[in-house]
């Protein structure tokens, strides 16, 4: 049994309802960077080594503003 705990409850982690609409909005406004590294390991003897890293975010959000406007593409 899974209880969903009331937004203004004491707990900061606690359980609140988010749109996918809203979360995507928030991550391309600010951003986000991903990062990981993975490992293929035979007989611990690492044979192949990925690393990752990632930035996502829109391009309005990464253009330097000017004059209260993008600096390219203003026509």
């Amino acid at each position: 049994m899974t209880t969903a705990l009331a937004p203004n409850s004491a707990d900061p982690l606690a359980y609140r309802p988010v749109a996918l609409v809203d979360l995507l909005d928030r991550v391309l406004a600010t951003g986000v960077v991903i990062s990981g590294d993975i490992t293929l390991a035979i007989a611990e003897v690492d044979l192949v080594r990925i690393s990752l890293r990632a930035l996502v975010a829109s391009v309005g959000a990464s253009t330097p503003m000017v004059d209260g406007g993008p600096t390219a593409g203003s026509g």
